[in-house]
């Protein structure tokens, strides 16, 4: 089984290269923000640390943590943000780490994904095999970001502002995955980097 990382910026197009690697690989594919609305549900252990530090006004009606309201407290006390993720990045890291050796005792995966945007900064680098980075050009992202989520220029500034350079990207990358321009073009850099190994593709005759 070989575990890749896969990684980069907001309006990269992680998500579309994910769908097309679900559809075409044998694979199992973990998203870090899935994860970590799981490990937050109620009875979790990361649930119940979450609300001794937060209190139970971060919770909705159904008793479950309400992210806008979690959002809303940390803007107000920015030292929030680390007891936070002090609490869920370590939990996220376990759960991963479960569901990966699960998956390789089965022996029925051939490739692990796990997607993250902060992959690189949580240390995730020495835990895959591979780290890949879904790259498109800062004019590329800032146009999807306005058309599919209809966010504001200031807004993808300072979203752009807080993650990581090109050049951090790149270098803490083992594959670089172009997605400046069409889907059909990343997917294609796919297939081609994942011919270097046995994986075969398991909808080959139905892609083209």
């Amino acid at each position: 089984m070989r575990l890749i990382g896969i990684t980069g910026g907001i309006g990269a197009g992680k998500t579309e290269v994910l769908s097309f690697i679900r559809q075409h690989y044998l694979c199992k594919i973990c998203l870090a923000d899935e994860v970590a609305h799981i490990i937050q549900s109620p009875g979790q252990d990361c649930y119940v640390k979450m609300v001794a530090l937060l209190g139970k006004g971060v919770l909705d009606a159904d008793g479950r943590i309400n992210k806008n309201r979690m959002a809303a407290q940390i803007f107000l006390d920015k030292s929030l943000l680390k007891k936070v993720n002090d609490i869920v990045h370590p939990a996220v890291r376990t759960y991963l780490e479960q569901e990966v050796k699960k998956a390789a005792e089965e022996g029925k995966t051939e490739l692990f994904f796990i997607e993250a945007a902060l992959l690189i900064e949580n240390g995730y680098k020495d835990f895959v095999d591979e780290m890949w980075y879904v790259y498109a050009s800062p004019e590329v992202r800032r146009r999807r970001l306005k058309v599919n989520r209809g966010y504001s220029d200031e807004k993808i500034t300072g979203i752009m502002g807080n993650q990581l350079t090109e050049e951090q990207y790149r270098k803490n990358s083992d594959f670089v995955i172009d997605n400046s321009d069409s889907l059909g073009a990343a997917c294609e850099q796919i297939k081609n980097r994942l011919e270097a190994y046995t994986w075969h593709d398991c909808c080959d005759s139905a892609s083209g």
